[in-house]
């Protein structure tokens, strides 16, 4: 079994290890990293609870290898927010009860953000369309989309 070195910069921070090749990102940063907000749910790219953004695009985090990423910039859930204050994303969660077990929330949240990023006040059948590859089995998703707008017009001020 060979490895190879990675780097890269994670939440802000550069971070390098000598993986074996076949270390999927999720893994990487779970058990290498410890940052276990990102979650396993599925492993087929499925559910989107391990989306993390990756040079700012979200990706599923279980469906790439770790050092296909050398050089990245990675940002997952536990850089969202700033001086321990939640990022008004994840208020909005919180405020507009978005979240019920809390298993599918960070990549919930990872996706709002993209959305928020590129739609400026994005509409339900937008947030709807685009949360197409996150599964909630809790919620139905009603609170989730009020969450991602609420979100998205807190970040435009």
């Amino acid at each position: 079994m060979s490895s190879n070195q990675v780097n890269m910069t994670v939440n802000g921070e550069a971070v390098s290890a000598e993986l074996d090749p076949r270390t999927l990102l999720v893994h990487f940063l779970r058990e290498n990293l410890k940052l276990t907000g990102t979650h396993v749910g599925c492993d087929t790219s499925q559910c989107g609870a391990c989306t993390v953004h990756v040079n700012g695009t979200p990706i599923k985090s279980c469906t790439i290898f770790a050092v296909q990423l050398n050089g990245a910039d990675i940002k997952t859930i536990e850089g969202v927010g700033a001086d321990g204050a939640l990022h008004p994303m994840q208020a909005a969660f919180r405020e507009e009860h978005g979240l019920q077990c809390g298993f599918c929330t960070p990549g919930m949240v990872m996706m709002g953000l993209d959305i928020a990023s590129r739609h400026n006040n994005p509409s339900e059948a937008v947030i709807r369309h685009e949360l197409e590859g996150n599964l909630c089995r809790c919620t139905g998703y009603h609170n989730i989309v009020k969450a991602i707008a609420a979100g998205a017009k807190a970040m435009t001020g």
